[in-house]
């Protein structure tokens, strides 16, 4: 017959026991799960780097775009203040012959009451109205004339004036967003790299300049590919700064971005192309077609075309890279190619 005692009750003592395995099960579990993840591998490093490194330059050559039209505005708003000063004096002389001639006529019998008026605090009233014109000679008639014109095309460039300074703040807020938003990829991208050992470090860089000695070699810059004419010239100024820094937004002379370089490249040719990636991908006649290319054509980069190099030959480009790369050849094959465009 089976036994329907009740199991005793465990002891005090017991219970205290299992609670503290209890505890310490839960704190190791949370030990574990609170435990620091590993540390990524340099290849992991250099792959994320790399990704941050092109947000970069998708930020910086905005930033790019947003200081060209910001300087253009102050150029033309420069050039109207310019014009506003020399119209309102030309507005002060009209004024000043027609007082002379005020004061001829007073001098002369009195003063008409159509001068008067005209003279008063609200001349436009006197200008709109044709009939008191009749009562004035023919050179008052033209001055008077010439004043209201002088008038209106001051209001004008005043208020074009305006609307410019308005779209330069604008500008101007553009400017600083897209500048931070590059430096804080940047950052992002040094703060990834300073979880490497400085031996690691410097197997990355040392990698980087291996890759670039293999470029300039398939490139054949020792001699073996050439460009020729202006496109030629391009290449060759760009070549002089091999191993010179990246640098988000510089033009030189010891520090580049990747579009900074180019447009250097083709002035020292004697060709005048734009600052950015993307209007230099209007800069000339599209080249889809990579067997096409010839040595200085302009190289794009990425869907959006935020990177642009120039062709060196057999499938190599010369570019501003990035900031661990610097100045230097790169295999194409590196970065989707979208076209190229022959400067014209």
């Amino acid at each position: 017959m089976a036994s329907h005692r009740r199991p005793k009750p465990p002891t005090r003592t017991r219970v205290s026991v299992l609670t503290a395995l209890a505890t310490a099960a839960v704190a190791l579990s949370s030990q574990s799960a609170m435990a620091a993840p590993a540390k990524p591998s340099k290849d992991e490093v250099k792959s994320k780097v790399d990704a941050l490194y092109e947000e970069s330059e998708q930020a910086t050559e905005k930033f790019n775009g947003a200081k060209e039209r910001q300087e253009k505005l102050e150029k033309e708003i420069s050039q109207l203040q310019d014009q506003v000063a020399r119209g309102q004096d030309e507005l002060n002389g009209l004024r000043n012959t027609l007082g002379s001639m005020a004061t001829a006529q007073y001098r002369g019998g009195g003063l008409d009451p159509s001068m008067l008026l005209l003279l008063s605090s609200d001349p436009d009233a006197f200008l709109d109205k044709a009939s008191t014109l009749q009562q004035v000679s023919g050179k008052q008639v033209e001055a008077i004339t010439k004043i209201q014109a002088k008038q209106r095309s001051l209001a004008q460039q005043r208020q074009e004036a305006t609307g410019k300074l308005a779209d330069l703040e604008a500008v101007r807020k553009e400017l600083a967003e897209k500048k931070a938003a590059a430096q804080s990829k940047l950052a992002d991208a040094q703060a990834l790299l300073n979880t490497l050992t400085a031996e690691e470090r410097g197997q990355l860089k040392s990698d980087a300049a291996k890759d670039g000695q293999a470029a300039a070699d398939a490139a054949g810059s020792k001699g073996a590919v050439k460009g020729s004419g202006r496109a030629g010239a391009a290449l060759a100024a760009a070549i002089t700064q091999k191993g010179d820094r990246y640098h988000m937004g510089d033009t030189g002379p010891d520090s580049w971005d990747c579009s900074g370089l180019t447009q250097w490249a083709y002035a020292q040719a004697g060709v005048k192309i734009s600052r950015v990636t993307t209007t230099q991908a209007n800069d000339g006649t599209r080249i889809y077609n990579q067997s096409d290319l010839q040595p200085g054509d302009l190289v794009l980069f990425y869907d959006d075309l935020h990177h642009v190099g120039l062709y060196a030959g057999n499938g190599q480009v010369f570019h501003a890279s990035n900031p661990t790369g610097g100045v230097r050849y790169e295999a194409m094959k590196n970065m989707p190619f979208q076209f190229g465009v022959r400067v014209g």
